[in-house]
């Protein structure tokens, strides 16, 4: 993954600041003049006195007119360093973490899409296999919930035979004509291409 990009001046301050911990450079030594650093580093003397801007702030260095650029700090180095590189991982993070949404999203939508495919197949399904089951949630405004299948004379009103009922979590296959009717079942029908409507009409009546 690529980092944040990072200015030129501030990464000589941070390799300037690793060479000050590492021990390049001494606590007390004077290093090289602006015009020097500028040539080691291949950029232009500006670019280099911002660098050293950063460095002083966090007191890293000081410079004094006539005495050049002198080491203060070791500690304050470190701590620059460290600073900085939790910066730089919380912008990995966040790129990273943008980029696992946009990754989210796309699923999401590749999910959906399959989703609606089934659905139009099942859909087709149910007008050409009268075994494949159609399944319908009992609402809770349902006038039947309480009753047995054979109470509502299930079959006799929509031609369609219940064979399974979804309820907790379990499966209760062929409960047979005598099972209550129960707010959050799932119905498993099977019958012909007008048996959906039926028992859709069916247990949404008032």
């Amino acid at each position: 993954m690529q980092r944040a990009k990072i200015p030129t001046y501030e990464r000589i301050a941070i390799d300037l600041a690793n060479r000050i911990y590492n021990g390049d450079f001494k606590v007390g030594e004077k290093i090289y003049g602006r015009s020097t650093l500028a040539s080691d580093y291949k950029v232009s003397p500006e670019t280099v006195r911002r660098a050293i801007k950063i460095l002083e702030d966090v007191e890293i260095v000081r410079s004094t007119k006539g005495s050049g650029i002198i080491i203060a700090s070791r500690e304050n180095a470190y701590k620059y360093i460290s600073r900085f590189t939790n910066l730089a991982s919380i912008k990995d993070l966040q790129k990273e973490m943008n980029a696992l949404i946009s990754e989210r999203r796309k699923l999401d939508e590749q999910l959906f899409e399959v989703l609606s495919r089934i659905l139009d197949y099942s859909g087709q399904l149910r007008h050409t296999n009268p075994l494949a089951p159609i399944e319908v949630e009992i609402l809770p405004n349902c006038i039947h919930i309480g009753k047995t299948i054979s109470e509502v004379k299930f079959w006799q009103n929509t031609g369609g035979t219940v064979i399974g009922i979804k309820r907790g979590g379990e499966l209760i296959i062929s409960p047979g004509p005598y099972a209550l009717i129960q707010e959050g079942d799932v119905l498993l029908v099977i019958g012909n291409e007008k048996t959906y409507d039926r028992v859709i009409h069916f247990l949404n009546e008032e």
